[in-house]
């Protein structure tokens, strides 16, 4: 293979490197700052305009091109390959994280920009110019496509999010030592020194590859402040599960999901009511939920005599057969013999399905990101409608009342506009403060009043009574209804309500 063919492929494996720290600054940008449509698009934004910095600087490199190229590629395989485990330990000790990120994204876009160019110009002799600008090109969105394929399907489920940096790194490197021996005639001397930096590089990425666990703990040991005992990166999201003196608690993407001290009163309060407004549920639907809590309380009804739970995570819907306090907590509720696991997206399945339901109980994460927030939209309540038989009733978690009050009231107006009756309700949960659920119906209906006696003979409530029951719907003055807009699949208002509540907490 001559010279030009294998700098083409240079070009290929620098484009994929390039578009693969891009990526993995955006998703660690919407692991910890939430908001992924938002993060993604300020990263890909800035990355490319990094790079067009980058080519306008490259004209001021005017000698030693070999050498200055086989030097930015080495600090790209440093900076770009250290760059995850960078980022997550800066999270936890920069206040002024998002301007580092940012900053980090354009030095990385920036010298990918410069190499590009001074390629052209180390082939400008050795091709006609209309032939150097169609390969570059060609072999550069080669490189794009190629990581934004790998990226999603191979590298992060596989590899996880440092290693896949790390790696990435690497390759960088590889392409430096590469290019010492392909461009020695022009590199002229001091390359032994050249390849020795190179070398370098490689071994401290080589380390870090294989300490790549040792750096994940050690930065999300400064983010928790309990003692992680179970961590897994998914395609979806990141699982963390610490453990304190008064039990364990569950985190995804840095998000507490539930304390096992105090999980009871949040799940018997958003379970509970729909099931006993309904009277006699058979066939229940939980959306979401794929630790099994909500599940477990289901299951209490002994009416109850087919329960699917649709979740997207697999990783999270198995997490208590690998993880034996998950499964002690749920009471082994996946085990039950009238459990049907989803592992889907829920606004698909719900928009395919068939199945009927007599209660659904929706239990997502808090609207923090556009692809959450679809979840919340008029467009997802009609399409919940269309799976309810017509004296079915609905209970959705829809974050607090207290502290993010436009949001709470922007979910209830949007479940009516969807043509639901609903009765809004909250109760506090230690881990979290108030916390808001909304009660909904097609039909008109009256607040539950009674526990009664429907439940299975082993169940036992800790949180609800008669008393706290009717209690749950009575909401203070700090917490009354405000005037919010509809959330609708095209404005994500709920989103930004979101966002603007929770950041006066901060």
């Amino acid at each position: 293979m001559n010279r030009p063919s294998i700098l083409f492929l240079n070009v290929l494996i620098i484009a994929t490197c390039g578009l693969v720290y891009e990526l993995l600054a955006g998703t660690l940008a919407s692991y910890v700052l939430g908001d992924s449509i938002t993060q993604f698009s300020l990263i890909i934004g800035l990355y490319l305009s990094a790079l067009g910095v980058g080519a306008w600087l490259s004209r001021y490199i005017t000698d030693q091109l070999a050498r200055r190229f086989v030097e930015i590629e080495l600090a790209v395989a440093l900076l770009g390959g250290m760059s995850a485990p960078i980022l997550f330990i800066s999270f936890g000790q920069l206040r002024f994280f998002p301007v580092f990120l940012y900053g980090l994204v354009f030095l990385l876009g920036s010298m990918v920009g410069l190499e590009i160019p001074l390629l052209m110009r180390i082939l400008k002799d050795k091709l006609e110019f209309a032939d150097l600008i169609s390969k570059v090109l060609t072999f550069d969105y080669l490189g794009s496509l190629l990581g934004s394929i790998l990226f999603p399907l191979l590298l992060v489920p596989k590899l996880g999010l440092v290693r896949t940096s790390l790696l990435f790194g690497l390759l960088n490197a590889i392409v430096g030592i590469w290019a010492t021996y392909l461009l020695q005639d022009m590199i002229e001397k001091g390359t032994s020194l050249l390849r020795a930096k190179a070398i370098v590089v490689v071994l401290l990425l080589v380390v870090a590859f294989i300490k790549a666990d040792t750096l994940t703990s050690f930065a999300e040991d400064s983010l928790y402040a309990d003692e992680i005992i179970y961590s897994k990166t998914t395609p979806y999201q990141r699982i963390v599960i610490t453990r304190a003196r008064s039990g364990f608690q569950l985190f995804l993407n840095g998000h507490l999901q539930f304390s096992s001290a105090d999980e009871y009163r949040y799940h018997e309060a958003l379970v509970h009511p729909a099931m006993l407004v309904h009277h006699a549920p058979k066939r229940v639907l939980v959306l979401g939920g794929g630790d099994g809590l909500a599940l477990r309380e289901v299951l209490k009804h002994s009416s109850v005599t087919e329960v699917v739970l649709v979740d997207l995570d697999p990783a999270m819907t198995n997490l208590s057969a690998s993880f034996s306090m998950i499964a002690e907590l749920n009471g082994k509720s996946f085990q039950d013999p009238r459990v049907k696991v989803v592992n889907q997206d829920a606004m698909i399945w719900i928009e395919n399905s068939n199945d009927k339901f007599d209660t659904a109980i929706i239990d997502f994460p808090d609207p923090n990101s556009f692809s959450l927030g679809k979840l919340y939209t008029t467009r997802f309540y009609k399409l919940l409608k269309q799976r309810l038989l017509p004296d079915a009733t609905v209970a959705i978690q829809s974050t607090s009342p207290l502290f993010a009050r436009s949001s709470y009231w922007c979910i209830v107006r949007t479940i009516e506009a969807a043509g639901f009756m609903v009765k809004p309700y909250q109760t506090t949960v230690p881990s979290f403060g108030v916390w808001g659920f909304v009660l909904a119906s097609v039909k008109p209906f009256q607040q539950p009043q009674k526990i009664g006696q429907k439940f299975s003979s082993s169940s036992q409530l800790r949180f609800l009574n008669d008393e706290t029951l009717s209690g749950l719907f009575i909401f203070s003055s700090d917490m009354s209804p405000v005037p919010v807009e509809i959330n609708r699949l095209d404005n994500q208002t709920l989103v930004r309500y979101y966002e603007a509540d929770w950041k006066k907490w901060e």
